[in-house]
């Protein structure tokens, strides 16, 4: 049975930071590209950040680069998305993603930034 799952999400105010993790099982992690997608309510869900099984890394959203990091552990079948400088325009459930042959995803995590 495949799972991933979040943590890491909450309220944090703004200019904070916050770190995801996503820890997946019953896949061959380091096969699989990570990603990183966030969604509001009434708004498609979109692609903040992948890193594919070479490590190299991609940002899906403008606003996020040079703010946020996505990183992956293939010795803890971890992917991480380290945020900085987090405004209420990053308040969103984010979610994490496997993509080879299959795709599996995540139940989302809550990250709400305000005063």
């Amino acid at each position: 049975q495949v799972q991933l799952v979040e943590s890491g999400g909450g309220l944090v105010q703004p200019g904070g930071s916050l770190t995801l993790s996503c820890v997946a099982s019953g896949i061959n992690f380091r096969a699989y590209t990570m990603k990183w997608f966030r969604q509001t309510p009434g708004k498609e869900r979109e692609l903040v950040a992948a890193i594919d099984n070479f490590f190299s890394t991609s940002y899906g959203i403008d606003s996020v680069k040079g703010r946020f990091t996505i990183s992956r552990d293939n010795g803890k079948d971890t992917v991480y998305l380290q945020m900085n400088s987090l405004g209420p325009e990053d308040t969103a459930v984010y979610y994490c993603a496997a993509f080879a042959r299959y795709e599996y995803w995540g139940q989302g995590t809550q990250v709400t930034v305000s005063s």
